[in-house]
C-alpha cells in the first residue's frame, strides 16, 4: 500500500463506494419489486424478469450473495480510507477517516441508492440481475457455506428458508389491490370486481324479492281474471299458485302463453301443462353458489325457502348480476329507486320496506346489515315495539323521523344524513318526540 499514490487510493475508494451503492440498490430493488407484475412479465418472457425470478426463488442465497459483496467492498473501503487519513492527518486521521467514510457511505452508498431502488425497483433489479446471476454461480460455494450456518440458526426457531410466505392474496387483500389500482382500473370496473368478491358474503335471503312482493296468479281464480293478469303482467315469468303462494304450481313464461294463444289453445288445463318446474333454494345459499347452481340447472329464477320449507321470497339471475354490475336501468341518467325521494332540504324520504343493503349501495350509507333486511325491521328491532308517528331516533348515527305508520309497520321514514354523527354507544338511541 505504501507504493500506491494517494490519488490512486482515492480512485480505488470511489470505485469501492460505487460498488457498495450497487449492492445496496440491488438488494432493495430485488426485495421491493412487485411479485405479481414480475410473474406477469415472466409469462411475457421478459428476459430481465426471468433472471430476477430465478434469483428470488431462493431469497436467502440472493441476500447472502449481496451481503458478501457489500461487506467486502465496505471493509476494503474502510481500510483504504484509514490509510488515506493517516497519510493526510497522521494518527488523528483514523478518526477523521472513520467519520467521513461513514457519512459518505450513508449518503452515497446506502440512503440514496436504496431510495432510488425503492422508487424504481424494475429499473434497478433487471439490469442488476445481469451481474448477480453469474456472481451467484461464481461464489456459490461461499454463499452455500454462509447460508448453511444461517439456515441452521433459523432451524432453531423452526423457520425454513424454503417455506416463506406464499404470494397468494386473501379476499380482503385482493379488494385492497383493486381499490388501490386507481386510474388503471375504471371506478365502474372496480365496483364490478369487488361485487364478484362479495358474492360469497351475500346470501339469497339478502337479495330476494320478499314473499309479500311476489307477483303471482292464483290458478283457482276466474279464467278471465287470469287472462287479464297474464296480458298485463310486466314480467316474462309469472308464478302460478293455488290459493296461497305456499302451494306454488310453477312458473309460466310469457312466450308459452303467447304460443298457446296463437294456436287457439289458451285454456287453464293447457296453461297448467305449460308451467315450468320450480327451482327451490335455501335462504342461506351464498350467491356464488346459487350462480353456479343456476348455471348448471339452466335456471334463471327460483323460490327461496327457509329451514321449514316455507317460501320466503323469489330470486332471479338478474338479481345476482345486479350485485356485480349494479342495477339495470333504461336510462343513462342517474336516478333513485322508487323507495327513495330526496327533499329540497337534503333530507331523504325512504319507504320502510326498502332493503337496507340496497339503501347502503344507492345512498352510500352504512346502516347495519347483520340483522333485519328492511328499514322497517331495523327500526322495529331498535324500539322493540311499533313506534308512534313523529317519533325520532338515531340508528347507526343517522337521525330518523317516523313519518307514517300503516298496517302495523313503519311505512315512511325521513332520514337526515347531513347530520350524520357516529353514536358513542350502541347501534342507535331514541331522540324522543
Amino acid at each position: 500500500m505504501d507504493d500506491i499514490s494517494t490519488g490512486t487510493l482515492f480512485i480505488l475508494l470511489a470505485i469501492l463506494i460505487l460498488l457498495s451503492a450497487y449492492f445496496s440498490s440491488s438488494e432493495t430493488g430485488m426485495m421491493s419489486i412487485n411479485r405479481y407484475r414480475l410473474k406477469h412479465l415472466v409469462k411475457e418472457e421478459h428476459k430481465g424478469a426471468i433472471r430476477v425470478h430465478k434469483l428470488l426463488l431462493r431469497p436467502d442465497r440472493l441476500i447472502g450473495l449481496i451481503l458478501i459483496g457489500n461487506n467486502l467492498v465496505n471493509i476494503a473501503a474502510s481500510a483504504i480510507a484509514t490509510i488515506i487519513g493517516m497519510r493526510l492527518f497522521g494518527d488523528v486521521g483514523i478518526a477523521i477517516a472513520t467519520f467521513a467514510l461513514t457519512l459518505v457511505i450513508l449518503v452515497f452508498a446506502e440512503v440514496t441508492p436504496k431510495t432510488l431502488a425503492a422508487l424504481y425497483p424494475e429499473k434497478i433489479s433487471f439490469p442488476s440481475s445481469v451481474i448477480l446471476l453469474p456472481m451467484l454461480k461464481l461464489f456459490y460455494p461461499l454463499v452455500f457455506i454462509i447460508n448453511g450456518f444461517t439456515n441452521a440458526f433459523l432451524v432453531l426457531f423452526r423457520i425454513s428458508p424454503k417455506n416463506g410466505d406464499e404470494d397468494s392474496l386473501s379476499r380482503e387483500e385482493l379488494r385492497t389491490v383493486v381499490h388501490e389500482a386507481g386510474a388503471m382500473i375504471p371506478k365502474q370496473h372496480q365496483d364490478m370486481l369487488v361485487g364478484i368478491l362479495d358474492l360469497e358474503k351475500v346470501t339469497a335471503e339478502d337479495i330476494m324479492i320478499p314473499r309479500n312482493e311476489i307477483v303471482g296468479i292464483d290458478i283457482n281464480d276466474d279464467w278471465k281474471a287470469i287472462q287479464k293478469q297474464l296480458m298485463h303482467s310486466q314480467h316474462t315469468r309469472v308464478l302460478l299458485y293455488r290459493d296461497t303462494i305456499d302451494d306454488a304450481v310453477g312458473f309460466i313464461h310469457a312466450r308459452d302463453a303467447l304460443r298457446l294463444t296463437a294456436k287457439d289453445e289458451f285454456s287453464k288445463s293447457n296453461l297448467l301443462r305449460a308451467v315450468r318446474e320450480i327451482y327451490f333454494t335455501p335462504e342461506s345459499t351464498p350467491l356464488h353458489t346459487l350462480l353456479y347452481k343456476f348455471q348448471s340447472a339452466k335456471e334463471r329464477i327460483g323460490l327461496v325457502v327457509d329451514e321449514y320449507g316455507d317460501i320466503q321470497g323469489l330470486v332471479t339471475l338478474e338479481d345476482i348480476l345486479e350485485e356485480i354490475v349494479g342495477d339495470f336501468t333504461t336510462t343513462i341518467l342517474p336516478t333513485h329507486s322508487k323507495e327513495v325521494n330526496i327533499e329540497d332540504d337534503g333530507s331523504v324520504i325512504v319507504d320502510g320496506s326498502a332493503n337496507i343493503r340496497d339503501l347502503n349501495k344507492e345512498m352510500e350509507w352504512s346502516l347495519p346489515i347483520e340483522g333485519p333486511k328492511t328499514l322497517n325491521g331495523l327500526i322495529l328491532e331498535h324500539f322493540e315495539e311499533i313506534p308512534p308517528e313523529q317519533v325520532c331516533c338515531r340508528l347507526a348515527g343517522y337521525p330518523m323521523e317516523i313519518v307514517e305508520i300503516s298496517e302495523n309497520m313503519v311505512k315512511t321514514v325521513r332520514v337526515k344524513p347531513m347530520y350524520f354523527k357516529e353514536p358513542e354507544q350502541g347501534r342507535g338511541d331514541s331522540l324522543g318526540n
